[in-house]
């Protein structure tokens, strides 16, 4: 069974960079074609997607993210992680990870961490 779980500070000050960590049990994240991805919800709106990092390594940012957005992963911890810098209060969200077969076809999420940015 896929199971993906987030975890991370609840609560970041503006300018600071936040670190998510997603643990993937399961599936290992190095299998061809599958894609691990970070998608946030802010209060009230719809879901946003960050990026994603491919079983090749390769990654993907939304561009209105680019600048601040970096995906990683570690192999022999089967973890991917986001790191977001920068961070204002329009960052504050649900934040979810999440695999998929290819662009668009999410599968498996997470339950989701809430990040609130606040002094």
């Amino acid at each position: 069974q896929v199971q993906l779980q987030e975890s991370g500070p609840g609560l970041v000050k503006p300018s600071q960079t936040l670190s998510l960590t997603c643990t993937v049990s399961g599936f290992s994240i190095t299998t061809a074609k599958y894609y691990w991805a970070w998608i946030r919800q802010p209060p009230g709106k719809g879901l946003e997607w960050i990026g994603y990092i491919r079983y090749n390594s390769n990654t993907f940012y939304n561009p209105s993210l680019k600048s601040r957005a970096s995906v990683s992963r570690d192999t022999s911890k089967n973890q991917f992680t986001l790191q977001l810098t920068s961070m204002t209060p329009e960052d504050t969200a649900v934040y979810f990870c999440s695999r998929a077969s290819g662009p668009g076809g999410y599968d498996y999420w997470g339950q989701g961490t809430q990040v609130t940015v606040s002094s």
